[in-house]
């Protein structure tokens, strides 16, 4: 996936349009976008430290700040992260890179708020990790009618290739909370998910669901009421498969 940058055309156009090309075409549309390479949250890692390191903490410091969260790093990851450069890049350089990461991530109150979207995070899911690859978490939102649950997922976590089953009716409905994640239908392409789409998977449809590589993920598992229902969990996901999603 190719990242967009238009800032050097927009802000430099025309005094400068050689270095407007360069950041746009090259940095961002080359480099940045070279995720078979790394990812573009460990992008983003690397040139906040480099930029803490040299006491850049302007405009385009919160920028990257802001393309760090977007890119799936948490306000707990950036704490340890600037912590740990601290006591290479220097003390005083942490602390005005923690202002104003503080200003980026001040909207973001626990581990579950962060990760859960706004039913929370939840409890580990032991009783179905064997189903999954990668830690997943589940909060049941109802506890009689119609079972729903909120189902997150760490970077990298999906769960194995499985069908909902029944006589009549039945199926799942997915509802996408927060992050970005994959749906796939059995000989179908991956489909990206983002919050607010729906998935729609009616009754005896092969399936798996779960995270990007690089962003948790959590979605509503709505159980669509039916006759004789069950789910018959399968193989995992392919680890080449799966690698080749962006």
């Amino acid at each position: 996936m190719a990242v967009k940058q238009t800032a050097g055309r927009r802000d430099l156009g025309e005094f400068a349009p050689k270095f407007a090309q360069l950041n746009d075409d090259v940095l961002f549309g080359e480099v940045w976008s070279r995720e078979d390479k790394l990812s573009l949250r460990d992008r983003s890692l690397v040139t906040v430290v480099a930029l803490m390191s040299q006491g850049l903490v302007d405009a385009s410091f919160k920028y990257h700040l802001e393309t760090a969260k977007k890119n799936g790093i948490t306000r707990e990851e950036i704490a340890e992260i600037l912590t740990h450069a601290a006591f290479y890049a220097g003390w005083p350089k942490a602390w005005a890179a923690f202002r104003m990461a503080k200003e980026v991530w001040n909207d973001e109150e626990t581990t579950a708020d962060i990760h859960g979207g706004m039913f929370g995070l939840g409890d580990p899911n032991d009783a179905y990790a064997k189903y999954f690859v990668g830690q997943s978490y589940l909060k049941r939102i109802t506890s009689k009618g119609v079972a729903i649950a909120n189902v997150t997922f760490e970077p990298g976590c999906r769960n194995n290739w499985h069908i909902h089953k029944a006589q009549k009716g039945g199926g799942q409905i997915l509802l996408c909370m927060a992050g970005r994640g994959w749906y796939q239908k059995w000989g179908q392409e991956a489909q990206e998910l983002h919050q607010g789409d729906v998935v729609e998977i009616p009754a005896g449809i092969k399936h798996w669901h779960g995270a990007a590589k690089d962003s948790w993920f959590s979605h509503l598992a709505i159980e669509v009421p039916g006759e004789n229902t069950a789910s018959e969990w399968l193989e995992k996901v392919d680890d080449e498969e799966y690698a080749k999603l962006k």
